[in-house]
């Protein structure tokens, strides 16, 4: 008797998803009409579309050839974001390589053993530090066999485990403020500076992580003091004899005075990174180095040298690819690599991130037909004519609503970004609302879903490696990333009316 197979529904992969929507836009070109706008400044690199200056245009259908072309011709308009990206791989695998992060967290794990209840808000703040500066997401994944057979030892559960590290990190990227694959990126395409709005991203990170870690204590405290109340009671046993069986000591890196500089090295250029695209640290630097004149040197024109070399708040990609490169040439430095080691640590690290740069080339192609077709004018006209009766309020809310469904397709933030805010930050111009919203609408609605996506390795492969099913933990989350929500749509409506 043949065994009947069932072949399971498998999500396709974020390039083959953004090629068919190039496909589906191309076709589309033939039945919508094209059209255009007048821009304020035709050259800028923040396009703002006249209101009500939308006349129609010659048709141009895209076929075959611009379709296969598309994604080549989007990776050379975002060669520079691409490149960018490339860098910070990199970079962290540089960072990755010394052990350093693995040491910092691991020492903190180590010297809180027997006060796991502080250690909770602790890790969670720091995994959230991670998050919202580089993204921190698969790199998680080192921690969770150091993490969980501590949490469980304590006399808490796995699930705590995986909370601590997959919220704390995921409200993070939530709650972005500089990382480049949610933010910048989106920045990037939306033609502002990646320091636009990081008031509203850091007031939404840090009440997004006290609501994470008062959801994650008030449950581990529940477990600890009743273990039938934990979610995977009927696991317990299974999972101690897994994670505990002879176990005494958790390994830990030793965090050497080499990994404290590297430490120090990362987390003074994510510093010098916000400083570098703040607008208005531009006159901070002007006076730190007029001072430094009349102080010390006396010499106004040293001063004038390095305030042109350091034009902190003017930094776009070019300036921010340099940054990180500098920054990774000295942790190898620091960490005594050889030439060969250093180099082959950056390409490999630039490697783990070629993916994300390819899906910026393929995601651009999508508005590169739109243009080409001259779809782009005539979805914006749509726009602003729905928006007429929608006031600003209305539409950030509206925003995040409408990126919680997207972010499920597109589960790739890059992608996204790259795909959406062409048409998004425009039509914020009509809403008059601020570009810079539209971005932490996005962030935050990528943020939440990818907090439970089941399309996402990193949460999929946390549960794999705690042994929890992924039901037990969505049955946990669904409450939290409600209230995450409603604390971002108010956070929203706050800033747009402020």
């Amino acid at each position: 008797m043949q065994k009947s197979t069932k072949t399971k529904f498998k999500m396709p992969s974020a390039f083959t998803i953004l090629f068919f929507i190039i496909i589906a836009v191309a076709a589309l070109t033939w039945v919508v009409p094209a059209g255009q706008y007048d821009y304020v400044d035709p050259e800028a690199s923040k396009l703002e579309p006249i209101p009500g200056t939308y006349t129609s245009a010659e048709q141009t259908p895209q076929g075959i050839w611009e379709v296969l072309y598309a994604p080549i011709k989007g990776f050379f308009d975002a060669q520079d974001i691409a490149l960018f990206v490339l860098v910070i791989g990199g970079f962290l695998g540089v960072v990755m390589k010394t052990g350093a992060v693995e040491a910092g967290i691991g020492n903190v794990v180590r010297k809180l053993k027997g006060r796991e209840y502080i250690m909770i808000p602790i890790l969670m703040t720091l995994f959230a530090l991670g998050g919202t500066t580089y993204g921190m997401a698969e790199e998680t994944i080192a921690f969770y066999p150091l993490v969980i057979p501590i949490i469980i030892a304590a006399g808490y559960d796995a699930l705590t485990a995986v909370l601590i590290i997959a919220v704390g990190a995921g409200i993070g990227v939530l709650g972005s403020t500089v990382n480049p694959f949610a933010t910048g990126i989106a920045s990037g395409f939306a033609g502002i500076s990646i320091g636009e709005g990081l008031l509203l991203r850091v007031i939404i990170l840090v009440v997004g992580l006290i609501i994470g870690i008062l959801f994650v204590m008030n449950y581990a405290k529940k477990v600890k003091e009743d273990p039938a109340k934990s979610l995977v009671a009927h696991l317990h046993q299974a999972h101690k004899d897994s994670f505990l069986k002879g176990k005494d000591e958790i390994e830990v890196v030793e965090l050497t005075k080499r990994r404290k500089a590297v430490l120090w090295v990362f987390g003074l250029t994510f510093v010098i990174m916000v400083l570098g695209v703040i607008p208005w640290a531009w006159k901070f630097n002007i006076t730190i180095f007029d001072d430094f004149n009349n102080m010390i040197l006396g010499i106004p024109v040293v001063g004038n040298l390095l305030g042109s070399m350091i034009p902190l708040g003017d930094w776009w990609f070019g300036e921010l690819t340099l940054l990180f490169l500098v920054s990774a040439l000295i942790i190898g430095f620091i960490y005594k690599m050889g030439e060969e080691e250093f180099t082959s640590t950056f390409v490999e690290g630039t490697k783990d991130l070629l993916a994300v740069a390819l899906i910026i080339g393929v995601s651009r192609g999508i508005t590169v037909v739109m243009n080409d077709g001259g779809m782009t004018a005539s979805v914006l006209h749509w726009g602003e004519e729905m928006l007429a009766d929608l006031g600003p309020t209305a539409f950030a809310n509206l925003a995040f609503l409408f990126y919680l469904p997207l972010s499920f397709l597109v589960p790739s933030t890059s992608g996204l970004a790259t795909l959406s805010m062409p048409i998004m930050a425009p039509l914020a111009d009509f809403a008059g609302v601020n570009r810079d919203i539209v971005i932490t609408a996005f962030q935050s609605a990528s943020g939440v879903i990818n907090l439970i996506t089941p399309t996402s390795a990193v949460i999929m492969g946390a549960l794999a490696i705690a042994k929890v099913p992924y039901e037990i933990y969505f049955k946990y989350m669904w409450k939290m990333l409600f209230a995450l929500s409603i604390m971002i749509m108010i956070f929203l409506s706050i800033a747009v009316l402020i």
